[in-house]
């Protein structure tokens, strides 16, 4: 037995006498004695012990063997999964005009027409046939502006799941200004679970980036649905922050506690930097935006936001393996004209569209760099499973095409070991 290559072993921050061992492979963490280290080193253990380890991922039988496995990671996930998963793009129409709008370059008044809804459905209901779970996660533009369109796809795919014997359930991606309560209950009729919504900082930060379409701030209107909503379905809030204005942002935790918005009603406050548009542009004021995982500001805004977050009490994600979607063989986004994709970030770009819905998938291995870990540098990183070769889209923002990694090691070195003293410090327990 050996210990496993996807361990860091980190300093215990109250006890000397002991060590933090944690699992990148399983997101396991423990707290050991030195002696007890030093015997996982020599392959000293009881039985019970070896068993505990095994399990938890940081004993292996050997660093090969386990390094075959780490390579048939997704071959073994896609066998396995017994569910799809689509991003559906209802429409690229929105309410609101924020100026760093990721979708700027291909946004217009486009939705989906009913012909390509109906052959959603049918796609859809050949992988129920197949014994498959669904999920869809309505997208936009604001999904919520293509209601009745909405509906429609869920009371069919409802019906179909529970014609079929599967399960179905749907989410929302929505910037949360018409996400009120009589929208929601009637949702979560159809199968509606969670919504995913947008404050981005304070009140003064979140109206200026991002305002109605008219002008207006709409920062009051979405604390007061969450206010509204949130005993009907589960809300995820996340907010877009610059190297500006990062700091500002708890600011918003703060208004919601005061709002009477307690933490046990959000499921999960995350947050993540503004990236440069779909063409790899800034404007104005947010110049200041991310395109790489190791600038330090970002690695200083990513600690800091999350220790104010579980400081409030409020949850935030912990350290845990995940991969990019495109190694999810039934993961696809599907473009509001049928066209599909392997990530969101891929939308208007032709050059990463990998079928439609009437044609199917195309082979996307070689454009979307699909084996770009499974390198020698990649496999020897502890840090593997957390990323399994990072973001595709910030890659080619960093070279003009997906020809390699998007490499997280730096990010890691510097924020890992701190991640795990906050959760072991300030994160409260969730019922």
């Amino acid at each position: 037995m050996e210990l496993s290559r996807y361990t860091k072993t980190y300093p215990h921050p109250d006890q000397p006498e002991r060590v933090l061992l944690f699992s990148t492979r399983r997101g396991a963490l423990l707290q050991v004695s030195h002696a007890l280290l030093e015997r996982i080193r020599c392959n000293d253990l009881s039985d019970k012990e070896r068993d505990t380890l095994l399990r938890l991922g940081f004993l292996v039988a050997d660093c090969e063997a386990e390094r075959e496995e780490v390579l048939a990671t997704f071959t073994r996930v896609n066998r396995d999964s017994r569910r799809f998963t689509a991003v559906v793009t209802l429409t690229l129409t929105c309410n609101l005009a924020c100026p760093y709008c990721y979708e700027d370059p291909f946004r217009g008044d486009f939705t989906m027409s009913e012909e390509t809804a109906d052959l959603l459905v049918q796609r859809v209901t050949e992988r129920m046939a197949s014994g498959l779970d669904i999920v869809i996660d309505f997208y936009g533009g604001e999904a919520l502006l293509a209601l009745p369109l909405l509906k429609s796809i869920a009371e069919r795919l409802k019906l179909l799941a529970g014609q079929h014997g599967v399960a179905f359930e749907f989410n929302l991606v929505t910037n949360g200004t018409l996400l009120n309560r009589p929208t929601v209950r009637e949702l979560a009729e159809l199968g509606l679970k969670k919504a995913k919504l947008t404050l981005d900082g304070p009140r003064e930060i979140h109206d200026r980036q991002r305002p109605f379409v008219s002008g207006r701030g709409s920062f009051d209107a979405i604390v007061a649905n969450i206010a509204a909503t949130w005993d009907l379905v589960a809300l995820q809030v996340g907010g877009n922050f610059t190297r500006d204005n990062y700091h500002r942002f708890p600011e918003m935790l703060d208004h919601l506690s005061g709002a009477g918005i307690t933490p046990d009603m959000l499921q999960m406050v995350v947050f993540a930097p503004v990236t440069p548009k779909s063409d790899g542009s800034g404007i104005g004021d947010f110049s200041a935006t991310c395109a790489c995982s190791s600038e330090p500001w970002l690695i200083e805004a990513s600690l800091y936001l999350r220790e104010e977050t579980l400081r409030r009490g409020f949850n935030a994600p912990k350290p845990a393996p995940a991969g990019c979607m495109i190694e999810f063989a039934n993961d696809l986004v599907v473009g509001y004209d049928g066209g599909l994709y392997k990530c969101p970030a891929f939308m208007g770009q032709e050059e990463l569209r990998i079928g439609s819905l009437a044609e199917g998938v195309g082979d996307y291995r070689t454009s979307h760099g699909l084996d770009a870990w499974k390198c020698d540098e990649c496999l020897a990183c502890p840090y593997l499973p957390l990323c399994f070769g990072g973001c595709r889209f910030l890659r080619r923002l960093a070279s003009g095409a997906i020809d390699g990694v998007d490499c997280r090691r730096e990010f890691f070195d510097k924020t890992l070991e701190k991640m795990i003293r906050q959760d072991l410090e300030l994160r409260a327990p969730r019922k």
